[in-house]
């Protein structure tokens, strides 16, 4: 998270920003960031900057793979593990083969709500 606020404060210096609303952020499926956790990093991490007050929208992203034996391209299956647990199963739903992650690993900001001077 003090990457991600650090890069969001150099990119506002270059404006003329009075005050930043909210801030909203893709978090993927696969990066295991909670938003309770990141919600407290964010207000600790943003006291005495531009960003002091401002809300943290996490949007979620759901993981897509694509398969390149038989074409798949969509949602994972899910392990269970007991009755608190699941982990996403990176293989194929349709042929169990190696896939390739297309979403569900991003950690970025998507775009802020700002008021200029």
């Amino acid at each position: 998270m003090s990457s991600i606020v650090e890069a969001v404060l150099q990119e506002l210096e270059k404006h003329d920003i009075e005050k930043v609303e909210a801030v909203d952020m893709v978090v993927g499926e696969l990066t295991f960031l909670g938003e309770d956790q990141l919600q407290f990093a964010y207000e600790i991490i943003t006291r005495d900057t531009t960003l002091e007050g401002s809300k943290l929208n996490v949007i979620p992203e759901k993981i897509e793979i694509k398969c390149n034996s038989c074409g798949y391209v969509g949602p994972v299956n899910y392990i269970h593990n007991g009755d608190h647990y699941s982990h996403p199963d990176l293989t194929c739903p349709k042929c169990g083969a190696g896939v390739e992650i297309l979403k569900g690993k991003s950690a970025m900001v998507r775009s802020l709500q700002v008021v200029e001077r």
